[in-house]
């Protein structure tokens, strides 16, 4: 039986079978897929972070925004009725507007409704990334729609006027409800947005006490700060 002949050492390769196209491009899917996870692996890795951080400074912008709307109307409201909303001013807002509106004084979104009635045409100033908040829906024809429940995330002092001390507070988040403590949140870089009385907004540092120091060893309430004045706190809905 002779042996069957063998191809010159110089012979080129045979061509690869089926089988073996088959398994080059099984393993060059596995090679590029492998690559492909890595990729979407490491993208996320770098760019994770600066989508958290790009929220992070977008709600905070907003809300320091939002806080400065919020002061252009109270300063338009002032001029027309001698001072920011509160139960003393509805009596005239009513006359003035004849409001279907229900004022009152027992939150801050109800007072606010008074710079609805007055002629503000949106609710978005309202808006703050707090929890138990959504965005509102820009419909305030009604009592069940005018700056609803979660519409506002701004707690609201009531009572004061454009002539008073202009270091004062009038607006400002994010506020435990029924306390003059603030939490930290993240979406904030854990500070405070404050409107004072001077119509500047900007943010502020939270102890973790809650407590917000505004200098000279004071605290956003501090008696010393406030003098004969008491703060009467009304907070969102």
């Amino acid at each position: 039986m002779s042996l069957p002949l063998q191809p010159p050492p110089d012979a080129p390769a045979p061509p690869p079978g089926p089988e073996a196209l088959r398994s080059q491009r099984r393993l060059r899917l596995i090679l590029w897929g492998g690559a492909g996870c890595m990729f979407t692996l490491l993208l996320m890795f770098f760019v994770a972070p600066l989508v958290l951080k790009s929220k992070v400074v977008s709600q905070r912008a907003v809300a320091l925004n939002n806080a400065r709307q919020i002061g252009i109307s109270l300063f338009e409201f002032d001029a027309e009725y001698g001072s920011f909303p509160s139960a003393a001013t509805i009596p005239d807002v009513k006359a003035a507007t004849s409001t279907s509106l229900t004022l009152d004084d027992s939150s801050s979104n109800k007072l606010f409704r008074q710079l609805i009635a007055y002629g503000l045409k949106s609710e978005r100033p309202f808006f703050a990334d707090i929890p138990g908040t959504r965005r509102p829906d820009d419909i305030f024809s009604s009592d069940a729609t005018a700056i609803s429940k979660g519409e506002c995330g701004f707690s609201y002092i009531t009572g004061l006027n454009s002539s008073g001390n202009p270091k004062l507070p009038v607006v400002m988040t994010p506020m435990e409800p029924g306390t003059q403590s603030f939490y930290q949140l993240k979406q904030f870089r854990k500070e405070a947005i404050i409107l004072r009385l001077d119509n500047s907004a900007s943010p502020a540092s939270i102890e973790k006490n809650g407590a917000v120091v505004v200098g000279g060893g004071l605290t956003l309430f501090d008696p010393k700060l406030w003098g004969s004045v008491k703060p009467d706190l009304r907070w969102p809905e």
